[in-house]
């Protein structure tokens, strides 16, 4: 069983892998086409679900 702290520090470090990917998508949509931002889209669209889910599971505010 983890603890508070560890739960929270997994969330955090979630969070910035989500928000990391998120703006190399905004990067790729101001310096590739289209179609590449697209395709970035998609992990970075996993990242994010990922780290809400973590964050319903275990009960921590937004």
């Amino acid at each position: 069983m983890k603890g508070r702290q560890s739960v929270l520090d997994e969330s955090r470090n979630k969070g910035m892998v989500a928000g990391a990917a998120t703006a190399g998508v905004v990067a790729a949509a101001v310096i590739a086409p289209p179609v590449v931002a697209a395709v970035a889209a998609v992990p970075a669209a996993l990242f994010v679900y990922k780290w809400w889910k973590h964050r319903l599971e275990n009960g921590i505010k937004f």
